[in-house]
């Protein structure tokens, strides 16, 4: 079996707030599809949250920037590794992520090693 990382993008709407109960249903819905993928084995590294907004951006000669931004409508949220057999079956895996149900992408990336 491959692994694949599945990046989770969200929109930065870093400003609104959802009601407590609303946050509560979105945490179940990653619990339950996360908890799914697990239960397959098929989860190679718990998924890992980024702190919005925190970070630093390395370029070349050196030079350090703060970062990253959204520029427009998305931030790089969070990020897990699963295991599938070909990058279809990831795909497949990824469908129901509830980032999506917020205006957020996966991207499903094979992992090399």
């Amino acid at each position: 079996m491959k692994e694949f990382a599945l990046l989770f993008r969200q929109p930065s709407y870093d400003h609104l707030e959802l009601p407590e109960a609303e946050q509560a249903a979105l945490i179940k819905k990653w619990q339950d599809w996360l908890g799914g993928i697990a239960a397959q084995g098929r989860l190679a590294m718990p998924p890992t949250r980024l702190v919005p907004g925190a970070g630093k951006v390395l370029k070349p000669g050196g030079v350090v920037t703060d970062g990253p931004f959204v520029e427009i409508r998305e931030r790089l949220g969070g990020l897990t590794v699963i295991r599938a057999e070909n990058l279809e079956e990831a795909t497949t895996l990824a469908h129901g992520c509830p980032a999506i149900e917020v205006g957020g992408s996966v991207e499903i990336r094979q992992v090399m090693g």
